[in-house]
């Protein structure tokens, strides 16, 4: 198909929520690629990367990354193939790169932000996943933020979604043992009969304060949270001295429309002289390198296991997208456009 004749797909941000992303959110814009500048590339992008922290990013919030301004096309991490490049650019016709190439179907790029990948070595879908910003913050959180060390009791919320998930089976591989919280027996079942985590705690239908009690009765040395609200509350009961807290998300507050509910229970912190800490994964972007290689060497030794919940259609976006938030899904949630 001729440059000329292609149509770009874009979801662009129409209107801040307020609560969950309505039908008026974003808006599905279509026009024609236009013609490339000298040093540019024309990316055809494959899949969309789906993730919690898209939902604060069109806050319009002081936090860690600027936030999308309304009219602009939709952030998310991409995976697609350079078709088209113009005068001397960083990658050729041909590379597979993935980056942040947003919620649309061609990416006109300089390469700012992009790398190389290689569709030979792994599926397309694993570098918005494992081998992608989910699996960086799994291994930089619960390495070097949660300080694991081998026998440590590790409890990990969201244990099923893409960063829980991973979290989980490093912690196993360095020797900790590992409980997770989950929605529903499916997902509990997967935890430990698929991943290998010492024990599952369902929060849809078990008390989450005694069933921490019960599979942590001498504590938590680290606890990997990206739900936030009770569940870190009950956490926070149990940790044991000079416990290590890992912030990484807290997805049962992104849509609310009330003042985020904070830590009751804070004073744990200081009787078990703990340390809670915050981590954005984009802080340990130099060491990218060594994560990839531990993880694939991983894969390859059968020590980790990674799922990808594929969804068709950029037409669906925002449908797709809240099934992070319903959790209507296993593993990395993935837009294939």
């Amino acid at each position: 198909m001729d440059q000329e004749e292609m149509i770009n797909k874009r979801q662009i941000l129409k209107k801040r929520p307020t609560g969950i992303p309505d039908e008026n959110t974003w808006e599905l814009v279509e026009s024609k690629v236009r013609d490339l500048m000298e040093g540019e590339m024309l990316l055809h992008q494959e899949f969309i990367s789906l993730d919690p922290a898209m939902r604060g990013w069109i806050n319009q919030t002081r936090s860690y990354i600027a936030p999308v301004e309304v009219g602009q096309v939709m952030r998310a991490g991409s995976v697609g193939k350079i078709i088209k490049t113009k005068g001397k650019t960083i990658f050729k016709e041909g590379d597979y790169v993935s980056g942040w190439g947003g919620v649309q179907n061609y990416c006109i790029t300089k390469g700012e932000n992009f790398y190389l990948v290689d569709p030979q070595k792994a599926n397309l879908p694993a570098y918005l996943g494992v081998l992608g910003m989910p699996g960086m913050t799994a291994y930089f959180g619960i390495t070097e933020v949660g300080k694991i060390k081998n026998g440590d009791t590790v409890l990990v919320s969201g244990a099923a979604g893409a960063v829980g998930s991973i979290v989980g089976q490093i912690a196993k591989i360095k020797g900790c043992r590992v409980i997770g919280i989950a929605g529903g027996k499916s997902k509990c079942n997967y935890l430990t009969k698929t991943l290998g985590f010492d024990g599952s705690i369902d929060y849809k239908s078990e008390n989450v304060t005694k069933a921490i009690k019960n599979y942590c009765p001498k504590g938590i040395d680290v606890f990997f949270d990206n739900v936030g609200g009770d569940i870190l509350d009950s956490a926070l009961i149990f940790l044991r001295k000079n416990a290590r807290v890992v912030i990484c998300g807290a997805i049962s507050q992104y849509n609310s429309s009330e003042k985020i509910s904070g830590p009751k229970n804070y004073l744990s912190l200081l009787v078990n002289r703990a340390k809670m800490q915050g981590m954005v994964v984009f802080d340990f972007a130099p060491m990218y390198g060594k994560a990839m290689s531990d993880i694939a060497k991983w894969i390859e030794q059968g020590k980790l296991n990674h799922r990808e919940d594929i969804f068709d259609g950029i037409e669906n976006f925002r449908e797709t997208f809240l099934r992070l938030f319903s959790g209507d899904k296993k593993g990395k949630l993935i837009l294939k456009i």
